[in-house]
């Protein structure tokens, strides 16, 4: 990764495209490594599903540091989900776990600045750290976690038109060419500056919600403006 060089000023973007597929009635949230449920681009989109689509099942659970754990929390959290009218919204770590997803099950997907090798990042961060949202609360990423990232990893996507690629240029952990090069023939989204977190994520709900086929009033006329 390279973190030296200054992004172009304005980089491509593709404009939201309505998906053909029916909209998602079951959406799964990821978090990333050290985040937790409590992640604020969950609970706002938790919060606006309720809101506006409350006929669609939500899940967000809280993924454990052994990769191999949190696979297995999320297959059963899906399990029986439609593939159809399933989507996956997967942040940093939680988009590599949502990438896996999308390739085994066919699921729609969303991924926000996706981690595209942890193997290779997080191999840098072995030992115990403070939970995001919890500092007294710790986590222990041991050496051996690496190698389950690594059985973890998937290669190209079966159906890569049904991700949509969220990528920051001012993303300050992670490489979003990186992201955009991994992604091929899914739409991306390009965002100007901006950080890991998305913090400008309120910015950018339209266009995820599009992808879902969920936009609705206000939010459809931000995606059809493009």
């Amino acid at each position: 990764m390279d973190d030296s060089a200054s992004p172009p000023a304005s980089p491509p973007t593709s404009p939201p495209v309505w998906p053909a597929t029916p909209p998602a009635t079951h959406v799964l949230y990821l978090h990333g490594f050290r985040s937790s449920p409590r992640s604020f681009k969950a609970q706002r989109l938790a919060a606006h599903l309720a809101a506006r689509h409350p006929q669609v099942r939500w899940a967000c659970p809280p993924l454990p540091a052994s990769p191999a754990a949190a696979w297995a929390l999320i297959e059963s959290t899906v399990a029986g989900w439609p593939e159809a009218t399933a989507a996956v919204v997967g942040s940093s770590l939680g988009g590599f776990y949502a990438t896996r997803l999308a390739a085994q099950r066919g699921f729609r997907a969303v991924l926000i600045n996706p981690a595209v090798d942890p193997a290779r990042d997080l191999a840098r961060h072995i030992g115990e750290h403070p939970a995001w949202h919890d500092p007294a609360e710790r986590l222990f990423f041991r050496p051996e976690y690496v190698d389950e990232l690594r059985e973890l990893a998937t290669g190209a996507l079966p159906q890569p038109e049904r991700v949509l690629l969220i990528a920051a240029t001012g993303d300050e952990v992670l490489d979003w060419r990186e992201m955009v090069a991994r992604y091929p023939g899914s739409r991306h989204h390009i965002v100007p500056s901006s950080d890991h977190a998305l913090s400008d994520f309120d910015a950018h709900l339209a266009v995820l919600l599009a992808h879902l086929g969920l936009a609705c009033g206000d939010l459809a006329k931000v995606c059809q403006a493009g």
